[in-house]
């Protein structure tokens, strides 16, 4: 495998799988599986003077990666005014590609049943097609559903049950980027979760729908969940479905939880929640059973009610072979850009 000589391509060896074939020109060219579309921004770049690093790769680029390549390209191309942004565009969409594929061998290869019906449509990544999965298995068609800490309301766990007819709440500590006009069928409340609020909150959401239950019940706010999680179940909420965010850095059967802390933020490390074995013993004292994690990013993990386990006899019985390690990739575009009118469409029906 041949790189440009100096430090264009220093660092990129690691991260940027090349494809063979790659070659260099004029000691300080990079190229790979140059066609039409590329050749034509190579000419303009020769034409122009400028040394060119091009990439086009087979397997994905990291995030971050994508960066560095965006700011040699400032450097590289200083007379364009602006990176050629079809080269960026490709490399991104491959990346995409590669990951989509990459995901769909991940569902497939797995023993649970359910992680294959993992589908993305406003969830971050396949939650919502095992969602769907499993409220069909219970035959549940207009439910009722809450949510702790839905972002600012483009993508979260729930909004797929909303767009399926369901009514429910949210809350977060976030400010939605949405105009929502309040209903029965709908609610939001903005508030700063915690052990000594968390059950007062979900009783004024459901109250504010009219639920005298619930069917779904997602928590995800990054740090003190299984001490919420435990507060709920100890206090009368029993959903059919509870769907949490482990901490799949602990594989079975580690059991790991961090201490409570009131004024916990996420430092966007591996200081957060608790393991999968953890949230399952949990969930078994209160008549849960896990039965599924997702298999894409190995993010959430879904608990249901053992009087509805008769309809899960296809899961497996040990957590290790439902256990899906942290894989966290996320996908840099999945369809068109998220729209604020879609969801104030589905919520303000």
């Amino acid at each position: 495998m041949e790189f440009a000589s100096g430090t264009i391509a220093q660092g990129l060896e690691d991260d940027f799988c090349v494809p063979k074939g790659a070659f260099v020109v004029g000691g300080s060219i990079l190229f790979t599986r140059v066609n039409l579309k590329s050749s034509f921004f190579l000419d303009k770049c020769l034409r122009a003077g400028g040394v060119v690093l091009f990439l086009y790769c087979s397997r994905f680029i990291r995030v971050r990666k994508i960066k560095m390549v965006k700011q040699l390209l400032k450097k590289m191309f200083p007379s364009f005014g602006s990176i050629p942004v079809d080269i960026l565009r490709m490399i991104k969409d491959q990346r995409d590609i590669d990951l989509q594929r990459i995901i769909k061998q991940r569902q497939n290869l797995h023993l649970n049943p359910i992680a294959k019906c993992g589908e993305k449509c406003f969830s971050q990544s396949d939650e919502d097609g095992i969602t769907l999965e499993i409220v069909k298995r219970l035959g549940i068609k207009n439910g009722f559903f809450a949510e702790f800490g839905p972002g600012d309301g483009l993508e979260n766990n729930t909004l797929i049950l909303a767009a399926s007819g369901w009514n429910g709440f949210w809350i977060g500590g976030e400010d939605l980027a949405l105009n929502l006009k309040e209903s029965e069928k709908f609610s939001y409340i903005k508030d700063w979760v915690t052990k000594e609020n968390v059950v007062k909150l979900f009783k004024t959401g459901a109250k504010n729908i009219g639920a005298k239950h619930l069917d779904v019940v997602s928590l995800d706010l990054d740090g003190n969940d299984i001490y919420f999680v435990e507060e709920l179940l100890s206090n009368g909420c029993a959903p059919k479905v509870f769907i949490v965010e482990y901490n799949a850095k602990f594989l079975p059967p580690v059991r790991f939880q961090i201490d409570y802390d009131p004024k916990h933020q996420w430092q966007r490390d591996d200081f957060f929640g608790a393991s999968l074995c953890s949230f399952d013993d949990l969930f078994e004292k209160f008549d849960y059973s896990l039965v599924c994690c997702n298999a894409a990013t190995g993010a959430n993990a879904f608990f249901v009610h053992n009087e509805f386990m008769s309809l899960f006899s296809d899961v497996p019985s040990d957590i290790a072979e439902i256990y899906v390690p942290p894989n966290y990739l996320l996908y840099g575009r999945y369809g068109h850009k998220p729209s604020a009118r879609v969801v104030e469409k589905i919520l303000n029906r």
